[in-house]
């Protein structure tokens, strides 16, 4: 009996200690659990407390004026005056302006000219770079000067000057006997000269378009050449493909940058979007409404007016991209 009583005392004693063990066991864990609480909780507060700044500045650059500027679209304001509700009727009153009209004819004719040439200008030339010229680098940084000094004034004065009746065109088509026009004061070519100072600023999707060229493997190249597949055939079948992604993103960029384009129609008119309105770029309209004529409800429906264009067309873009889009998966 001694015997039993010592061993259930034995076992008794086993079980407490396990589960003084199990309940040290439980209280380190939730020590540690708290303290990792903890941790969390000031690393959440250090975080806010590096994105505060930008969370200022996206309520107060970015939503606070995208509200206002709906908010005015909806009213008569000319700067000088308080605003006063219209509704609706600055956004009625644009399908009968002519003028508005022609801004979207000109605007939507730059677009879809000028950035398909761009495109096809910047992946022409990547693909020469991407041979591996001696030299890349500094190619590289050459070609991309465009597309930084592209939308500087400076660079649309030099193009009003070059071509101007008496500009750099001219006097090189004097040599070969060929008598120039004045381009940009001229209605049907001034638009011509506008596209083609966008088709120069060809630098930022060039070094994209390099990027993804060196990203395709070159077995595909060799198992192609192999085959007896020629350049183009290689190009049309592996490259092109292969890049349609690249080409989607930057297709999508060129498209939003070209709709807001405004200083080199804004120079090369003088302002006025002539010569008869054939500069006339939709920003530059919406520019003259707001502050030449003050009429700053209207400027801002038609704002709000370009944010749905822009968005319809890149979600055009978006649908129809799992026709000609490939990826890896």
């Amino acid at each position: 009996m001694i015997e039993d009583d010592l061993e259930v005392d034995n076992a008794d004693d086993r079980g407490a200690r396990r589960a003084g063990a199990a309940m040290a066991v439980i209280q380190e864990v939730a020590r540690a659990r708290g303290a990792a609480r903890e941790r969390r909780k000031g690393d959440g507060k250090a975080a806010a407390l590096f994105l505060a700044p930008w969370f200022v500045g996206l309520i107060l650059i970015t939503a606070f004026p995208l509200v206002a500027s709906l908010y005015l679209s909806l009213t008569d304001y000319s700067l000088l005056q308080a605003p006063a509700w219209i509704g609706v009727e600055n956004y009625t009153r644009m399908f009968d302006d002519p003028r508005f009209f022609q801004a979207l004819r000109v605007t939507f004719a730059y677009v879809l000219v000028s950035v398909p040439l761009q495109l096809a200008a910047a992946l022409g030339l990547a693909l020469v770079l991407d041979k591996g010229l001696r030299g890349l680098a500094f190619y590289r940084s050459v070609y991309y000067l465009p597309s930084l000094l592209g939308g500087s004034v400076a660079i649309a004065i030099l193009w009003r000057r070059v071509f101007g009746a008496d500009g750099l065109v001219n006097q090189l088509l004097g040599y070969v006997g060929i008598e120039g026009y004045g381009w940009v004061s001229h209605p049907d070519y001034a638009l011509g000269t506008l596209m083609i100072l966008n088709v120069w600023t060809f630098g930022a999707p060039m070094i994209i378009f390099l990027a993804g060229l060196r990203q395709i493997p070159a077995m595909y190249y060799e198992a192609a050449s192999i085959d007896g597949a020629g350049r183009l055939r290689r190009f049309l079948s592996i490259t092109l493909p292969l890049l349609t992604p690249i080409v989607f993103f930057n297709l999508v960029l060129q498209l939003i940058g070209a709709f807001q384009s405004f200083t080199q129609a804004y120079i090369v008119s003088g302002g006025t979007g002539g010569p008869v309105d054939s500069t006339l770029f939709y920003t530059l309209y919406l520019y003259q409404k707001g502050f030449t004529s003050y009429e700053m409800g209207y400027a801002s429906a038609m704002a709000w007016f370009l944010l749905l264009v822009v968005a319809g067309m890149t979600a055009v873009n978006f649908l129809a991209s799992k026709f000609w889009v490939f990826y890896d998966d």
